[in-house]
């Protein structure tokens, strides 16, 4: 079935991506009753331009194309950029709700101002799926028409810490002060993200648990973006030089601009070496991986988050009983995806 690619432009919406499955753009409200033929799902993004969102949104798009083969029912996917402004995000949604979405995929700017969305979605009976960002609980109980897809990042600071535990003990050398301690920096999301609050302090919990002992040298805000990681990187390396011992980064776009400016310091050539972790196992990162740079990541399962969405957006446009139509759902409106841990030795099962 050809897929149509239309743009819209708003006063609300700065930058609109439509990708329709099916032909016609025109569908009935999810409860309106009566066998749907064709289901419009909005899908609010915080920013087009962010790697692992970017997959994620892939996944969506291409779910909905098997599922329009698979079923026979047109599925009209509408991308919106937040641009990273939770006001501009706001009008898109609005925008969702006047024309008649079925069902609204939100990943929040900012996930503790869920609740604005959540009310205005609950008045006009849309149900909303939100994702990557996990609205604060007391929004997630408001209404029974939410549900939520992601994964639990404490697993994912855990299975960081694991990679530099096991690196450590191999390898003597890496306490280059022989002080019996590491010496860290770490490169951490934007402020307040439940993941980059998680992966922190999961990340170090892990070595304490494995008997290591650490000393924070810095950790400082990047916003998940490689560019921003590269200049901390750089000037801790001006203000530290050979006494960091260890980068974690809460995502690999972090951790490879931390890469880019340990490169222009010399390291990763005449056994001269840093390990270095993040989180997402973006294709840049896995390149990197194999490349003997960064040292191991961690998969934050983009394509199976992406799917879920979609499967959900789904039954719920349908009017389907979730827990029956799509397995793993917990609490009667969470979906988690498992992280799973990458470093050269597995870096085959994920390329």
């Amino acid at each position: 079935m050809k897929k149509v690619i239309t743009l819209i432009a708003t006063a609300a919406i700065a930058t609109t991506m439509m990708v329709g499955c099916g032909k016609s753009a025109s569908s009935t409200n999810s409860n309106s009753g009566g066998e749907k033929k064709e289901i419009k799902v909005g899908v609010a993004l915080y920013k087009f331009d962010d790697t692992f969102i970017s997959t994620v949104n892939e996944a969506i798009k291409k779910t909905a194309e098997e599922k329009e083969k698979s079923t026979g029912v047109k599925i009209n996917i509408n991308a919106v950029d937040g641009q990273g402004q939770q006001a501009t995000q706001n009008d898109q949604v609005d925008t969702f709700i006047t024309q008649k979405y079925d069902v609204i995929a939100v990943n929040m700017v900012d996930r503790t101002a869920a609740s604005v969305i959540i009310d205005k979605a609950k008045k006009a009976n849309i149900p909303i799926v939100f994702f990557n960002r996990e609205p604060v609980k007391e929004d997630m109980e408001k209404w029974d028409k939410m549900y939520y897809v992601g994964a639990k990042a404490e697993e994912s600071g855990t299975m960081q810490g694991q990679i530099i535990a096991d690196y450590w003990k191999k390898n003597p050398q890496a306490d280059k002060n022989k002080d019996g301690k590491i010496q860290y920096v770490m490169l951490e999301g934007e402020p307040g993200h439940q993941d980059a609050i998680l992966r922190s302090k999961y990340s170090i919990k892990a070595l304490e648990d494995a008997g290591l002992k650490v000393d924070k040298l810095a950790s400082d805000t990047a916003n998940w973006q490689r560019a921003q990681g590269q200049e901390k990187m750089a000037a801790w390396l001006s203000s530290f030089g050979n006494k960091i011992e260890v980068v974690f980064a809460n995502n690999d776009d972090m951790a490879l601009g931390a890469i880019e400016a340990l490169k222009a310091a010399g390291y990763f050539k005449d056994n001269k070496m840093m390990p270095v972790v993040g989180v997402d196992a973006t294709a840049p990162a896995l390149d990197s991986l194999k490349g003997s740079q960064m040292l191991g990541t961690v998969l934050n399962d983009a394509k199976n988050q992406g799917k879920a969405v979609l499967d959900i957006s789904y039954s719920l446009a349908k009017g389907e009983d979730i827990k029956k139509s799509v397995e793993g759902i917990t609490d009667n409106k969470y979906k988690w995806v498992p992280y799973q841990s990458v470093t050269k030795e597995n870096l085959s099962q994920f390329k």
